[in-house]
């Protein structure tokens, strides 16, 4: 799934492309992702893109005081395309396509959705606020308000929750996943399962200044790459996030995982647990 750096890579990139440009239509390929009906999409057709910015996991394009708010969830993507298909993408609910935005100079956009389950979501609104996600986002973890002090009432609020679920939980943080949690956790030699609120205050800051350096040295790495580098370019640069069965690369140690019903988080034992292995939830109760 796409997180913060990268898609703070993708706004800055597709805002240069698409800055100036007027869109001519926006074709709809899987009618699921579409999530609003208020103003129809058809809104869009005619108005120039005025930018595109982030809004925790979400890409919001300003298209003449209308916006187009898209969540790629998992598995979605956005391809650029120096030329696309003049005729209207037909509707195939089995075709990566979820969606294709024409521009005025024959370019676009292609949207698209790996696999079969079908999460990706876009809206059209007169305000991104109207979209219930961003309305519900916590602080963004590289805004100049995101203090320590900050950090710790979240954590405080958040009880004896494991700190792993508290960061990848974007009602308290905005834009973190499951992969930069992992390694954030990593580099803070800090276990996913450690309760929220029970953090000193030389974790805390620590906590804080590792969010920060891990999500700004992610951002600089993708900053400036294309849309089809972004990938490639988050995967190598993790050190735990899956990588299980491999060496840590600060200890040597092998990094393990924990598997959940539909996720899993990995780690180093040596680095983040004092050498113990987490219980895998999943695999306890098939034991018993």
């Amino acid at each position: 799934m796409p997180e913060l750096p990268e898609v703070e890579a993708l706004a800055r990139d597709l805002s240069g492309r698409l800055d100036g440009r007027a869109i001519v239509r926006v074709d709809i390929a899987n009618f699921s992702c579409l999530k609003t009906y208020d103003p129809p999409v058809t809104a869009l057709s005619g108005a120039m893109v005025d930018g595109v910015s982030r809004r925790g996991k979400f890409l919001v394009f300003d298209v003449g005081g209308t916006y187009l708010v898209l969540h790629l969830a998992l598995a979605g993507w956005v391809r650029w395309k120096d030329e696309v298909p003049t005729l209207p993408a037909k509707p195939n609910s089995k075709s990566p396509l979820a969606a294709r935005i024409v521009l005025d100079d024959g370019s676009g956009l292609d949207i698209t959705e790996a696999g079969t389950r079908k999460s990706l979501a876009l809206y059209v609104v007169r305000d991104p606020n109207d979209v219930e996600g961003i309305a519900r986002l916590g602080p963004d973890p590289l805004a100049d308000d995101f203090t320590v002090e900050v950090l710790g009432e979240i954590l405080q609020r958040s009880g004896k929750a494991q700190i792993k679920g508290v960061l990848r939980m974007q009602s308290n943080i905005a834009g973190i996943g499951n992969a930069y949690s992992d390694e954030i956790l990593h580099a803070a030699k800090m276990s996913p399962f450690k309760p929220a609120s029970s953090l000193t205050e030389f974790e805390l800051e620590l906590l804080h200044t590792t969010i920060r350096e891990e999500l700004g040295a992610a951002l600089s790495r993708a900053d400036g790459l294309a849309a089809s580098e972004l990938k490639g370019e988050k995967k190598s640069n993790m050190r735990v996030h899956g990588r299980e069965g491999e060496k840590c690369p600060v200890c040597g140690d092998v990094v393990r995982s924990v598997s959940f019903a539909d996720r899993s988080l990995q780690y180093c034992a040596t680095c983040q647990t004092g050498g113990k292995p987490l219980a895998d939830r999943r695999l306890s109760k098939l034991l018993k």
